[in-house]
């Protein structure tokens, strides 16, 4: 992959990074810190919402697994699909299959998350074994590896630091995270914080 100078985006950073914006970041670093902290049942819907979020909307997403609440983990596999169907997901009958078969991890993800000594390791696991979720989802979920989103890819593209890809494939993703990390580094932000950062820049928002 093509790479070039990402010093424009670089000054753009450094001077969202002295605004107010900076708070609002650490806030959600500190929540997605506490994340760690939470029950299986609540690591499994955020689970649930990488899954819902993968090709869809993600503030629908966030909508429909607040609606779903505690549903998520007991409803049939129908039901779940009916209901999915009823608050507007665009595949509720995949998503509900891809929730029902991930519901197998659903007492476990705790020791499982900790079970790994290499969050990349961990994400390899998650491509493989939970339908559903890519590199993008994979990453969405454990967070502090980084998330890389097509407005992420436009906004590198934007500013001539990749040739945007039609696809993302494994080796695309693992290239630009590459270069993520080492805008991070010279930023002096860890990759979550940098996501956020790059996803306010492009959006305006700091998403969940």
């Amino acid at each position: 992959m093509d790479c070039g100078n990402p010093s424009n985006l670089l000054k753009v950073l450094r001077s969202l990074k002295k605004s107010e914006i900076r708070e609002v970041i650490a806030n959600r670093i500190k929540e997605f810190e506490a994340n760690y902290r939470k029950s299986n049942e609540e690591i499994f819907k955020e689970l649930c919402f990488c899954i819902l979020a993968a090709n869809f909307n993600a503030e629908k997403s966030l909508k429909i697994i607040n609606s779903l609440g505690d549903e998520v983990m007991t409803l049939s596999k129908p039901e779940l699909a009916k209901k999915l169907k009823k608050l507007g997901h665009r595949y509720p009958n995949l998503r509900a299959e891809y929730i029902i078969e991930a519901r197998r991890y659903k007492n476990e993800l705790k020791s499982l998350i900790a079970s790994f000594d290499n969050e990349e390791e961990l994400r390899e696991w998650l491509v493989k074994n939970i339908k559903g979720l890519g590199y993008k989802e994979a990453s969405h979920f454990l967070r502090n590896i980084g998330f890389i989103d097509f407005h992420i890819i436009n906004l590198l593209a934007k500013y001539d630091i990749i040739k945007k890809p039609r696809t993302l494939t494994k080796i695309k993703y693992l290239e630009i995270e590459t270069i993520l990390r080492n805008i991070a580094k010279n930023l002096g932000v860890s990759l979550a914080e940098l996501d956020l950062y790059l996803w306010y820049l492009e959006t305006k928002k700091i998403l969940k």
